[in-house]
């Protein structure tokens, strides 16, 4: 095993540097280091030799130069041993540096900083340190390469047992480095065009009602690993959760999350942010469709009217709503098993009635979650990842939308209209919601043709013991045919609403009028595979 003889230091990150360090010198590796970090290292009382003595040339161009040069690079990446190799950094005044701790301007932090210019976020781009970490990482053979300062304890403990790391301690570590200078990368592709206004990024600025966006012309994913999960969708599958779920939702209360858990939670929240800052609302979903969705003058109300769509479905589901969740709706909801609760906030009592459930998951979300920046990538297998905006087009309003029929709808039609209009969205397709102004009362979702799914829908609601006279019809994509519409019509719905599109509009606009059924296009299509 070849001892280490010199370490660099150059770290932007200063956590665990100084501990670390002592050990590196009372092992009698020699310090090499620059700014800010061979600072903290002379205060903590440590033997420090700067970089620009090392190499013989300053630092330059308000330091953007100062560790590129042959000297460093030429120390990292010679083959200990190689013949030539040696040769040549003895004849050049090369000498080895046998381990770097390196860790990164903070980048993706900056570009998130509602302060943040663009001078600011160019400066933050690092070249320095990536280029002696994937020098380094490359002769892993012979050199320890450090971008995380977690890995300090056991490089340490190394060093002290004996002098020197592990080939297999440094092939991790190589590997890791990779991993980082890649996702910094991908980080610095994926933020600059919005910096600097050029293209291959998404167009974010686009219409929010039709969605907007173009798709980039490289994806890049730079999602860190926040939480490994039990196991996926079923137990046999490993399963792990990245990006910045954390920055959205807050539990404070419950046993870890499940995958299964984390696709209906975030459906919920998605859902239910549809009617962000408007009268008490209350979802419960299934296996990421709604069972249920109620309005009422309060969050309890709202539970009565969302539960009485389906009280089967609900059991072991999520319950998602659009208010800080209060005590008598907390003590309502907790008569029934529930898997999640999601809000903007819980109460004191809510909290006091639905922690005594030890397992029931409580999840603070923000409600403008929903327009964060980013697109939807869905991995269809055989090494392809399908990438969309986020359908964020919404109708809220009947200017909205377009009057087909003879007959127009009236106001309670049109309430209730745009109230289902909102919870089709967000069933699988084919997806048939009958609605009220304050409440769903059928849904029928996820079915081989959409005759299927109004069928179901209408049998849901007679399970439920709900009438559908005077009800509302909704639909997620257009009728092909006018059988959809009939069998509404004859279901009781006096109203509907659905994208409209088909050759055979006409047929359908027909068969609405001779039933007297008021129909609306949206012109928006809401597709939920």
């Amino acid at each position: 095993m070849q001892p280490i003889r010199r370490a660099l230091l150059s770290v932007y990150d200063k956590t665990g540097l100084v501990p670390f360090a002592r050990v590196l010198a009372q092992a009698g590796i020699e310090l090499l280091s620059t700014g800010g970090t061979a600072r903290a290292l002379r205060e903590a009382g440590l033997p420090v030799v700067d970089l620009v003595e090392f190499t013989g040339f300053p630092e330059m161009l308000d330091g953007r130069v100062k560790t590129l040069h042959p000297k460093v690079h030429g120390g990292l990446l010679y083959l200990r041993g190689h013949a030539e190799h040696e040769a040549t950094a003895e004849r050049h005044g090369i000498r080895p540096i046998d381990l770097v701790a390196v860790n990164l301007y903070p980048f993706e932090e900056t570009v998130a900083r509602p302060d943040a210019t663009r001078a600011d976020v160019v400066e933050n781009i690092d070249i320095g340190g990536p280029a002696m970490l994937r020098s380094a990482a490359k002769n892993h053979e012979h050199v320890t390469a450090i971008v995380d300062p977690a890995d300090y304890e056991e490089v340490a403990a190394q060093i002290q047992a004996q002098g020197a790391t592990t080939l297999e301690l440094r092939r991790r570590l190589a590997v890791k480095v990779y991993a980082r200078t890649a996702a910094y990368d991908g980080a610095i592709a994926a933020h600059l065009p919005r910096w600097l206004g050029a293209g291959g990024g998404a167009d974010l600025a686009a219409d929010d009602r039709l969605g907007g966006g173009a798709p980039p012309d490289r994806l890049i994913v730079d999602a860190p690993r926040v939480q490994a999960l039990r196991y996926g969708e079923n137990p046999h599958q490993p399963a792990a959760l990245y990006g910045r779920f954390a920055e959205h939702f807050r539990q404070i209360h419950g046993k870890e999350l499940s995958y299964n858990n984390i696709l209906d939670l975030t459906s919920a929240a998605t859902l239910i942010s549809e009617f962000r800052g408007e009268a008490p609302t209350l979802a419960i979903l299934k296996h990421t469709n709604p069972c249920g969705v109620g309005r009422g003058a309060s969050l309890c109300e709202a539970w009565e009217k969302a539960l009485a769509t389906d009280r089967q479905a609900p059991f072991g589901g999520i319950i998602a709503v659009n208010q800080p969740m209060d005590g008598p709706c907390a003590t309502a909801i907790a008569e029934i098993f529930s898997e999640v609760v999601v809000a903007p906030s819980f109460t004191p009592e809510a909290r006091a009635v639905l922690q005594q459930k030890k397992n029931l998951r409580l999840i603070e979300v923000s409600m403008d979650s929903h327009t964060a920046a980013g697109g939807e990538i869905r991995g269809v297998g055989f090494e392809s990842l399908l990438w969309q905006q986020p359908d964020r087009a919404t109708v809220r309003a009947r200017d909205q939308v377009k009057v087909v029929t003879k007959r127009a709808p009236s106001e309670d039609e049109y309430q209730a209209l745009l109230f289902g209009w909102r919870v089709v969205k967000h069933v699988k397709s084919n997806a048939i919601v009958y609605a009220a102004a304050d409440r769903t009362l059928g849904i029928g979702a996820g079915q081989m043709s959409r005759v299927d799914a109004s069928r179901i829908a209408v049998w849901k609601a007679g399970e439920a013991g709900l009438s559908l006279r005077g009800s509302v019809v909704c639909s997620d994509a257009f009728f092909p045919f006018p059988d959809g519409l009939v069998a509404a019509a004859e279901a009781g719905a006096t109203a509907a609403i659905q994208p409209g599109g088909s050759k055979r509009d006409a047929e359908v606009i027909e068969a609405a009028d001779a039933r007297g059924v008021a129909m609306v296009f949206t012109g928006i299509r809401h597709f939920r595979h």
